[in-house]
Order: structure tokens, then C-alpha cells, then sequence
């Protein structure tokens, strides 16, 4: 009988979870309003991304067909190696940063006090500095920075919180190391991240902030993951429209809730509203100026306009671009998608802003 007490009070437990995570999902609707510039489709776009869109379903089909028990491996390799043929101009270099393996990724002219750590999406399980060259690489050459792309411990090997705990520690390292092995601290500093790496970073903002360490000057996260509840709207209403994350949260939302909220406290030790899984759960006052895209059809979307939201009525900079008709991630199809490099063209811009601003009150502030 000991065992059927057991089972009752765990599901009891989870459908308490789930209640209060109900009553908290009512009170983010009012951060629903439409937010944020919108980049139109333009007609040089269109053709590429529908090449593209087609080549990303037969992928998605493919994989679709492999048995779940051989799935991630596959996964693994598919996204490590998918940009293989595409050239970078950038150096890399690995390092060890404070335990951390990651690569540093350097565009000619980059200025080694200009630093960005990069943390790279693929739901938690896949993904690494490598698939994510692309993407590192252009990101070095627009913002001027040399960019430390890192391999966070991924799950199931590893927990959810040592992921958590990798970027905080290559943030710490990146605050004092540069490529040329010298010490000292950069001059200006930027966090970046997407999907599953854009949570990550926000994350990281949010405990730099609360333990009192330097702050990036400005962030970056392309369709990030905000809210591990997966409750916003556009998860149901973008998700015939994104081909990328639709077969991926198929399989979640056919759980019931109080289930996935079971199983997300046993693989994670932490409930699915604890801010350092759901960003947008925690207090989003005093963060660094952050700018966040993503598509208009992507089921993320509700995920970002609702950060961006609460984040500015919260007092902090925040910015929302929404890109019409892009995959999940655009950004990393740079430079076979013009509104890829368009995007990333716009961060850069962002982060200059940012920096004169910052100059420009460090300047007001000096005493004469």
C-alpha cells in the first residue's frame, strides 16, 4: 500500500503545481499587447526562404522517422554538422574558460576588449559552438567583438542547473580573459543567446543583477524561451506556421498538465514558474538594456512580446523586433537568408547605441 500513497501524494503535489501555475498564467495575458517594430518580408527574401523552408521539412520528416531511443544522437550530429559547407572568415580558437570548453571567434578588426558570450539554443540537448559558427561568426564581424561561444553541459547526461551554471562561470572568465591571453577587463561587454541559449542568457542577467556583478553593457536573444509552462498564446496559434519547433512541443503538450509539471520538477529540481527556468517568472527591474527578435509566426513569439513587455513596464530597456514569415532562428541562415544578415545587422546597431549611451552618461557623471 506504501507505494499507492506514494504515487497519490506525487500526483496530488503536481496538480497543486499545476493550479497555482494556472492562476499565474491568467495574470501574464496582460502582457499580450502587440509590441515592437515589425520587418516586412521583402521580395529578395521570399525566394530563399522557401528553399529553405522546404529543405528544413524534409529534415524535420526525417528525424520524425528515427526511433525515439536513437533520436537525440541523430539530432546531435544533424545540427553540428548542417552548416558545414559554409564558409567562415572568422578565427577561432578553443579555450577552457574557467572549466567551460568554448572556442573564441574573431573577425578581422575584431577589438579584443570588445567582448560577447554567446550561448547557443537547441532545446537544452544539442547544439554547440560549432552548429553555431555561422551565426558567431557574423556576429563578430558587425559588432566588432570578439565572441566567446560556449558548450554548456547539456541534459539528459547532465542536470538542467549545470547549464545555469556554465554561463555564469564563462561570464565571470570572459570578464578577465581576452584571445591575445591577456588579462584584464573588457571595455565593453555584451551577452547573446537563442532559443533554448536565449532563456540561458537571460537567466544569467537576471543573477548578475541579484549578486551585484557587472552587468553587460547590452543582450541580445533570438526567440528565446521566457516561460517553461509553454502557456502563451502563439504555442497554439503560430503552430501550423513554425516547422522548426512544432513536431518538439507536439510530443509536450500531449502531456497533461499536472504531469508535466511532475516531470519537470524530477528531471529539473525546480518548478516550471522558478525564474532560473522561466525568465519572464522573475523580477525583470534593473536588467541591461536587452533587444530581443523573433518571427511573427513562430510559436516563441508570445514568449518574447511578453518578456519585452513586462521587462519595460518593470522599468527596464527593453526592445521587441518582429520579423515576418522566419523560421525559429533565422539569424543563424546567414548569409542564404537576406533578413538573416538584415537582423543581425540590427543588433550591431543596437549594441552601438547602447555603448554611446553608456559613454555618454560615464562622461555626464565625471566630476570636472
Amino acid at each position: 500500500m506504501l507505494w499507492v500513497w506514494l504515487i497519490s501524494g506525487a500526483f496530488l503535489c503536481c496538480l497543486a503545481v499545476a493550479v497555482r501555475d494556472r492562476r499565474s498564467r491568467r495574470n501574464l495575458t496582460a502582457y499580450d499587447a502587440p509590441d515592437g517594430t515589425l520587418f516586412r518580408l521583402n521580395e529578395a527574401a521570399a525566394e530563399p526562404l522557401v528553399q529553405l523552408f522546404d529543405g528544413l521539412r524534409k529534415a524535420s520528416a526525417q528525424l520524425d522517422k528515427v526511433a525515439p531511443t536513437k533520436r537525440l544522437r541523430i539530432a546531435r550530429t544533424v545540427v553540428d554538422r548542417y552548416f558545414s559547407d559554409v564558409s567562415i572568415t572568422a578565427e577561432r580558437v578553443p579555450v577552457d574558460a574557467g572549466g567551460v570548453p568554448a572556442e573564441w571567434v574573431i573577425a578581422p578588426g575584431a577589438d579584443p576588449q570588445r567582448r560577447l558570450l554567446y550561448i547557443h539554443g537547441g532545446a537544452f540537448v544539442c547544439g554547440s559552438a560549432q552548429s553555431h559558427r555561422p551565426l558567431t561568426s557574423r556576429l563578430s564581424e558587425v559588432t566588432q567583438c570578439v565572441v566567446l561561444a560556449i558548450d554548456y553541459r547539456l541534459m539528459p547526461e547532465h542536470s538542467r542547473m549545470a547549464s545555469i551554471h556554465d554561463c555564469r562561470t564563462a561570464y565571470e572568465w570572459l570578464l578577465q580573459h581576452a584571445p591575445d591571453n591577456k588579462t584584464g577587463s573588457a571595455r565593453a561587454l555584451f551577452v547573446g543567446g537563442d532559443s533554448a541559449g536565449g532563456n540561458l542568457a537571460l537567466s544569467l542577467l537576471a543573477w548578475l543583477r541579484d549578486t551585484q556583478r557587472r552587468q553587460p553593457d547590452a543582450a541580445v536573444a533570438f526567440s528565446p524561451v521566457t516561460d517553461m509552462a509553454f502557456s502563451s498564446p502563439s504555442f497554439q496559434l503560430n503552430r501550423d506556421t513554425d516547422i522548426m519547433l512544432r513536431s518538439l512541443f507536439k510530443q509536450i503538450k500531449r502531456l497533461p498538465g499536472p504531469l508535466y509539471q511532475g516531470i519537470t520538477f524530477f528531471s529539473t529540481r525546480m518548478r516550471s514558474n522558478d525564474p532560473r527556468l522561466s525568465p519572464l517568472r522573475g523580477n525583470l527591474a534593473n536588467l541591461p538594456p536587452t533587444l530581443i527578435q523573433v518571427s511573427d509566426t513562430e510559436m516563441l513569439l508570445d514568449d518574447a512580446r511578453r518578456y519585452v513587455n513586462r521587462a519595460r513596464q518593470e522599468g527596464s530597456i527593453a526592445q521587441l523586433q518582429q520579423w515576418e514569415g522566419m523560421p525559429h532562428v533565422w539569424q543563424i541562415f546567414h548569409p542564404v537568408l537576406p533578413s538573416a544578415t538584415a537582423a543581425l545587422d540590427e543588433v550591431a546597431r543596437f549594441f552601438s547605441a547602447q555603448s554611446r549611451h553608456q559613454a555618454a552618461s560615464e562622461t555626464s557623471t565625471t566630476p570636472p
